[in-house]
């Protein structure tokens, strides 16, 4: 039996890493792609070095791939948030949609974040992501604090909403989805989580009751079975792995509200 192939980016720390070396038991040939320590080093924040990365994917994978795992993502308040966490997201997904239309069992993950919770539909930031105008999307995040982090999160996991039950995805085969973590043990939170007062203001607003924080390896878990052969019919998900935080937050709703 072929070993299926998987690209995955954010590869080289947190839960990039924990999902890499998942997949890999699993018997997955996996593309990883990140800014060092990968088969593929590429710049996600740049158009260019979301283009090299295609091209890359394309001659290493033998023109075709089984799944896609858009995990690369940086937090903070800079517009740079927007570029990898967004765009560069949705450029890994569509650059990898056409080797993803050739494999038998194609799927294929974007990684969000429960912090879309905290963003507004009518967002300037989330209207020129979705709109596909990076320039304007900066522009409206310039200024806007811990606001961008949520808003480059909510308008990825519309995109994946919107796109999965269309033609070129779901028309296609392909399974595309998104899971949206809670606060979880990486590099990237060590700073906030070793602080007693921001890992207060953080478990206020994402309270996790099953077992506090995560580890990585919990969200790769979820990672590895949505990009598996057994996913056959979950499509344009958004798949909250955050502890209870999202039932705590909107108890009533299986979307919030504000929707």
């Amino acid at each position: 039996m072929t070993a299926r192939t998987c690209v995955l980016t954010g590869s080289a720390s947190g839960i990039g890493a924990a999902t890499s070396a998942r997949l890999a038991a699993a018997g997955y040939r996996v593309i990883t792609v990140d800014l060092h320590d990968a088969d593929l080093t590429a710049d996600l924040a740049s158009v260019a070095g979301r283009a090299a990365m295609v091209d890359g994917i394309t001659e290493a994978c033998g023109g075709h791939v089984d799944a896609v795992i858009a995990c690369a993502g940086v937090a903070g308040d800079d517009p740079l948030v927007v570029r990898v966490d967004y765009f560069g997201a949705v450029a890994t997904l569509d650059g990898c949609r056409p080797l993803l239309a050739r494999s038998d069992t194609p799927r294929a993950v974007a990684v969000t974040s429960v912090a879309l919770l905290q963003a507004q539909p009518d967002d300037p930031i989330i209207a020129a992501c979705l709109d596909g105008d990076e320039d304007r999307a900066v522009a409206a995040a310039e200024g806007r604090g811990p606001a961008v982090y949520a808003a480059a999160k909510r308008a990825l996991s519309r995109w994946v909403r919107r796109e999965a039950p269309t033609a070129p995805w779901a028309g296609a085969g392909i399974a595309l989805n998104a899971v949206a973590p809670g606060i979880v043990r990486t590099p990237m939170t060590a700073g906030l989580l070793a602080d007693e007062t921001w890992r207060h203001i953080a478990d206020e607003a994402v309270p996790m009751p099953l077992g506090g924080h995560a580890d990585p390896d919990d969200i790769a878990a979820v990672l590895t079975w949505m990009v598996s052969e057994d996913n056959r019919k979950m499509t344009g998900q958004v798949v909250f792995v955050d502890g209870g935080a999202h039932a705590t937050s909107c108890p009533g709703d299986v979307w919030p509200a504000t929707g």
